[in-house]
């Protein structure tokens, strides 16, 4: 990784602004390889702009599409796509530094200053130990998710090549939350067979819910066997897992009780309350469905855009604010209702440094969703929630659609595109892009109070 420290040194690039070039570059590589014929079906044609928005949306592993994938690439089109998906769900920076391991060289301070960036990490110590699990756990995840799809979708599948392509391109989706298939029309074939159904809530789950948490699990669980004692999971653990449980239960709850006798109304009360369940995690950042999501009622659209727009866990494959800042927030109001001082949860105090970080990712995300929103509403002729739907899939990373995507006009397709980039990055990368770097203060001015509220 010299080439990082002569990037740096000559353009005087901070590390975030850097992890965004490698992300740029990413997506620049990744167009121009989804553009090579040999990727295509005979017969088939792929503009350079559709092949830069599909690139942006593997890379941001959101899953919008402005063409069928199923119809356009042929199988090295669909290995070349969830190579992307790799890179974009297990982040950059991991993928990188493991070929920099491979290859024997040393990670130094200025790289470990990107894997921190990249997955929103607060210190230095561990990183390359944590790199090396999360690339090994997520691989070990994704090969026994396409092993059992594999050997189940041989019931589905004429040949065991297909099946087994089947299944690889199912869990590696799943699992990195891209959203794509190549089903041509998502799970809804499987919208009866639970097991498929059950394995791909497992693989989003754990895509979500963050590669620490991932982690520590597997920590405990070692521990565990060795019958060691002492092991405590961390704060960011309990909260984030806690939040993201929650909402998960919240949004099934929700869709079981207003679709039951609607979109549902066919199906039997477990096959709707498992399919309440998927929808829920599927917002998550999954972006799969088993049903047709535009037959849903008007007020489980607006709970689907409000969870996709919470997102998944930080350090994830997923987008949006994150659980824990979501979860942060409400614990600040909760708190300053009570007339407290601090924020406690699990015998510990959250810092005041993060909880102001939490209302400024959400006021950003707020302002920028909402702009988004707007220039929308100018440029193309679909309802507001038809429209706000497709800017919080876009934001969460998720991919799910109303079905709009392919009929965007140039400028909805580029507000789209802005929109899954900024969601990968994160709010502060987007932040610390568009901003000068921060300066001390040579003197300070007397505090005055303002009205608030």
């Amino acid at each position: 990784m010299s080439f990082i420290n002569r990037l740096i040194k000559n353009q005087n690039l901070s590390p975030v602004k850097l992890i965004v070039l490698f992300y740029f570059l990413a997506i620049l590589i990744s167009t121009a390889i989804l553009n090579v014929p040999l990727f295509w079906q005979e017969g088939q044609t792929l503009s350079l702009f559709d092949s830069l928005f599909t690139a942006i949306s593997a890379i941001s592993v959101t899953g919008l599409s402005v063409i069928p994938i199923d119809q356009v690439f042929n199988t090295a089109g669909y290995f070349a796509l969830s190579f992307i998906f790799q890179l974009g769900g297990i982040g950059i920076m991991t993928m990188g530094t493991a070929i920099y391991l491979m290859l024997g060289k040393k990670i130094g301070i200025r790289e470990r200053q990107l894997i921190s960036i990249d997955h929103n990490q607060a210190t230095f110590s561990g990183l390359v130990r944590l790199t090396k699990k999360i690339l090994q756990t997520i691989l070990v995840i994704e090969l026994v998710g396409m092993v059992v799809l594999s050997i189940h979708y041989l019931n589905y599948f004429d040949t065991w090549q297909e099946a087994w392509l089947q299944g690889y391109f199912a869990s590696v989706s799943a699992t990195t939350n891209a959203g794509f298939h190549i089903t041509g029309v998502s799970l809804i074939p499987f919208a009866d067979d639970y097991f498929v159904q059950f394995i791909q809530i497992i693989l989003m789950i754990l895509g979500a819910i963050g590669f620490p948490v991932l982690i520590e699990i597997q920590q405990w669980l070692i521990d565990r066997k060795n019958r060691k004692k002492g092991f405590r999971f961390t704060t960011f653990m309990k909260l984030t897992t806690t939040t993201y449980f929650l909402l998960l239960i919240f949004g099934m709850v929700i869709i079981f009780l207003i679709e039951h006798n609607l979109a549902f109304a066919d199906q039997p009360w477990y096959q709707s309350l498992l399919s309440s369940l998927f929808n829920s995690v599927s917002t998550r950042s999954g972006g799969q469905i088993t049903s047709n999501i535009a037959e849903f009622s008007t007020p489980t659209l607006i709970v689907l855009a409000f969870l996709m727009f919470i997102g998944a866990s930080p350090s994830s494959a997923g987008g949006g604010i994150r659980t824990t800042t979501f979860a942060v927030m409400l614990l600040s109001v909760y708190n300053y209702a009570k007339g407290r001082q601090s924020i406690k949860v699990f015998q510990r105090e959250i810092s005041h440094r993060d909880t102001i970080r939490s209302f400024v990712v959400l006021t950003t995300a707020i302002s920028l969703t909402l702009i988004a929103i707007f220039v929308l509403s100018i440029t193309e002729s679909f309802s507001i929630l038809e429209l706000a739907f497709e800017v919080f899939s876009a934001f969460g990373t998720t991919g799910l659609s109303l079905g709009i995507t392919a009929e965007l006009s140039v400028i909805g397709r580029i507000v789209i595109m802005v929109m899954m980039f900024i969601g990968r990055i994160g709010i502060f990368s987007f932040l610390f892009l568009i901003s000068s770097p921060p300066t001390k203060d040579l003197y300070r001015y007397p505090e005055a109070r303002m009205l608030i509220g």
